[in-house]
Order: C-alpha cells, then sequence, then structure tokens
C-alpha cells in the first residue's frame, strides 16, 4: 500500500479558480463495494466549476450533502490499487475509468488517489491513453444517456415523463448544437455510429475538427442562424440549453424531439402545437454502459478530443481555460508519477 497521505486539489471556500489548492490530504479507504483507484488522469466538468462556485446541491436534491474543504471531480481513469472485501468485479492492477458518484457532489476526483464504487467503473479501453479515457465518462454518458439508452429507473428532477430517447438511423437527421464541446462530440459521433446524418452547430474555429468527426453539415452559429438553415430535423440535442434552446423547435419535423442538456422553459401549448416533444434527462454513473462506450473507444468508432491538459497542481489554470469558452472536446488534468 501507499503511504497514507497524497497530494489532491481542495476547495476551503467558494469562488474563482483562485479558491483551489493543491494541498496534502489523508488517502481514502475503500468502503463496501469500492476499491481504490491511483488516478492518472481526471476529466474537468461543468460541475466542477459550479461546486467550486458555491453549488452544493444537484437539481432533485433537497439539502446539500457538501462540507468543505471538499475534493471536486468526478471523472478519472488510473489503475485499480486495493479493492475492498465484498467486490469481486476488479482485481489490484486492473485500469479503469468512471463517472463516480453522480449525480452528486462525492466524486473527490482531483486527487493522486480515490475511493471509487465498483459498479461505477468500467474497463479501461486497452487501446486508450488515460489521458483520453478520463476524459469520457461524464461526456460520454450524457451523450449515450440522452441519445442511445437511459439505463435506470431513477426520476428526473426536470420533468414528470421518463426520458426516451429517439430511434436514430439511417433517414434520420441529427443536429447538435454545441458539437464540438465534451458532451456536442460525443453526440455527433455517436449519432453517426447509428447511421444518422448530422448537422453540426459550432462557432467558427471547429470546422475542420467536425468534419474529420463525421458532420454532414456545419453551420457556425456566430454568422448565420441555424433555424433560418435547417427544418425537418428528427432530433436536436443541444448541448447549451436554456433558454434560448426554444428557437430549435422550428427546425423539427412533425413527430420530432428537442433535447436539451440543461432544461429551459416551453410553452406546452406550442410544443403540441408543432407535434414535438421536448424532453432532458440528468446523466448518472453506470459502469455497464462505460463498459458499452470503452468498446467503441478501443474499436476507434468513437474518440475522445482532447482540448487541453494541465498538471493537477494547476487545476487553477484548467478552470480558467474552461471559463474562457469555445472548448475543443475535453479538458483534463494529469496526475504525475
Amino acid at each position: 500500500m501507499p503511504t497514507h497521505t497524497m497530494r489532491a486539489v481542495r476547495l476551503h471556500e467558494y469562488g474563482g479558480p483562485e479558491v483551489l489548492r493543491y494541498e496534502e490530504v489523508p488517502i481514502p479507504e475503500p468502503g463496501p463495494g469500492e476499491v481504490l483507484v491511483r488516478v492518472h488522469a481526471v476529466g474537468v466538468n461543468p460541475p466542477d466549476w459550479y461546486l467550486r462556485g458555491g453549488l452544493t446541491k444537484m437539481p432533485g436534491e433537497t439539502e446539500s450533502a457538501v462540507t468543505l474543504p471538499v475534493i471536486p471531480g468526478t471523472d478519472v481513469s488510473g489503475v485499480v490499487e486495493a479493492v475492498a472485501a465484498d467486490v469481486d468485479s476488479f482485481v489490484v492492477g486492473d485500469e479503469v475509468f468512471g463517472l463516480l458518484r453522480f449525480p452528486s457532489f462525492r466524486g473527490s476526483a482531483y486527487a493522486e488517489y480515490v475511493a471509487a464504487p465498483a459498479s461505477d467503473l468500467a474497463p479501461k479501453p486497452a487501446g486508450v491513453d488515460h489521458v483520453h479515457t478520463a476524459g469520457a465518462p461524464m461526456a460520454g454518458l450524457t451523450a449515450w444517456q440522452f441519445l442511445i439508452e437511459v439505463g435506470h429507473d431513477h426520476p428526473s428532477p426536470f420533468q414528470r415523463a421518463r426520458h426516451r430517447p429517439t430511434a436514430l438511423g439511417a433517414g434520420t437527421t441529427v443536429l447538435v448544437n454545441g458539437a464540438a464541446g465534451g458532451v456536442g462530440h460525443f453526440a455527433l459521433q455517436l449519432a453517426k455510429w447509428k447511421g444518422a446524418r448530422v448537422v453540426a452547430v459550432a462557432s467558427g474555429a471547429h470546422e475542420s475538427f467536425l468534419s474529420e468527426l463525421g458532420a454532414d453539415q456545419y453551420i457556425d452559429y456566430t454568422r448565420s442562424r441555424p433555424e433560418e438553415l435547417v427544418h425537418d430535423v428528427d432530433l436536436v440535442l443541444d448541448t447549451v440549453g436554456g433558454p434560448g434552446s426554444r428557437r430549435f423547435l422550428r427546425t423539427l419535423k412533425r413527430g420530432g424531439a428537442l433535447f436539451p442538456v440543461f432544461p429551459g422553459e416551453f410553452d406546452e401549448e406550442e410544443t403540441a402545437k408543432l407535434g414535438v416533444r421536448v424532453s432532458s434527462a440528468q446523466v448518472r454513473s453506470n459502469g455497464a454502459q462505460l463498459a458499452e462506450l470503452g468498446r467503441l473507444l478501443d474499436a476507434g468508432t468513437v474518440r475522445v478530443a482532447i482540448d487541453s491538459t494541465f498538471a493537477l497542481a494547476d487545476a487553477r489554470a484548467a478552470h480558467e481555460r474552461a471559463a474562457r469558452g469555445h472548448i475543443q472536446g475535453k479538458i483534463v488534468l494529469t496526475v504525475a508519477r
């Protein structure tokens, strides 16, 4: 076993990137159903900066489970270092990746070691390095649960009805708004894998990147309005979401669907009149789905694009990069060995 302390990034107060502190903390003990992972790389995601900024309750939670100081982060890729007695799915030395304890702020991934529920982990694809697999869990599972299969029965905090993905295949058209970002670039590739035609909406710098990923049509939203150029779409996955999402309703054919990743306000009469549906899901940890995504990563069918990497000690700089926006793929923290 390693020494009893490790380096981790914690916040002792809420605020800007400067509140992230790189410091010595105890190595966690894996509890029942858990393994201890020696972390090689950590994916950076929006909930990390929401927590840093003071959001301590996930949608659907009645009270905060966060106590300061807290280690942010949910996405890890690494190697199993120790295994609880009741775990038989992994052994010491296995390479794994996962989205930890989501939806919650208890992932504690910005660290050299993390105690992880075995059910949240999947075998790391052998042909893909830790940096790339660390970029996959949250963004990849969000795209998977919106587009392919929800994979759980938990009620959504956003709507009464259960989210139902649209059947995708040859003859269906999907518009992905924010196609160059973390969720967007996975959604584009998963829709292509299913045989759909994909319209990718992003800012100007991303055109060649999106065509490499297989986009059939590209729209630079800084120059033109997608809702004026595109019609008769089967599905819009809007990774930006929020109040601006309504403008995509008119791109849909009757029977089509709009999936905003961040729910906005929609007028039920308007959607009924258009004959379309609006639906959202909340991503949840799921080792079995991640194993399926891992097979696609290993086959090269889906790839993880890396925007930039930063050492764990430089988490502040990674958050500053995120705040500048126009991210292409994923920001990842690397853990030195």
